[in-house]
């Protein structure tokens, strides 16, 4: 494993997507533990990408434009069911002060779900990890896993970073219904973009 895989694996994970927004919401809304919780179900939802990219599933779904469309909407409507759950006072993304911390399974579920159903995962898996193999074909399976196991460690502990500094923060913004307002309104409306970006994107 080479020094920049790493680098490119630390560079993708820290920049903020939707599993990082998820995992903010989470953390304001209902403190450390919970983002904990929401930082490992986004990491487990990118297992199925990287398996695909290693069976070579990933290629299967960027040539059938049928079943990438078919992930691609089912991703989009889970999108725009997180904006409506940040902005429904009931909803589990919503910020306020009397949030009941929900189980923890029911947060890395969600989480999960976020990366199952974004299909561009698995393409970006299958052009990010070939270009640091070493060319040995009888090691190449094994090179993969590790890298994969790399990057969803990163993953956690880059997502358990967000989600910590998101509780940290909460305390101060409980306190103002305005901002409150402002916050759930404004996870509202990155869910919304993120799922229209996705209906844009093409296999």
């Amino acid at each position: 494993m080479t020094l920049q895989f790493l680098i490119t694996a630390f560079v993708v994970v820290i920049a903020p997507g939707t599993g990082v927004i998820y995992t903010l919401a989470i953390g304001l809304g209902q403190g450390h533990r919970a983002a904990i919780w929401a930082a490992f179900g986004c990491t487990i939802g990118i297992v199925p990408h990287l398996t695909a990219a290693m069976l070579g599933l990933a290629a299967v779904l960027h040539a059938s434009a049928l079943l990438f469309q078919l992930v691609k909407f089912a991703g989009v409507a889970y999108l725009l069911y997180l904006a409506w759950s940040a902005l429904s006072s009931d909803g589990a993304l919503s910020v306020k002060p009397d949030k009941r911390v929900e189980n923890g399974w029911i947060t890395a579920r969600r989480g999960a779900l976020i990366n199952v159903l974004n299909p561009k995962l698995s393409i970006f898996f299958l052009a990010l990890l070939p270009p640091f193999l070493s060319g040995n074909p009888a090691t190449a399976s094994a090179e993969m896993i590790a890298m994969g196991a790399v990057f969803m460690a990163m993953t956690f502990g880059v997502f358990v970073l967000y989600g910590i500094f998101a509780a940290a923060a909460r305390t101060h913004i409980l306190g103002s219904a305005r901002i409150m307002r402002w916050l759930n309104r404004s996870f509202a409306a990155i869910f919304a973009a993120l799922a229209a970006r996705l209906a844009l994107e093409k296999a």
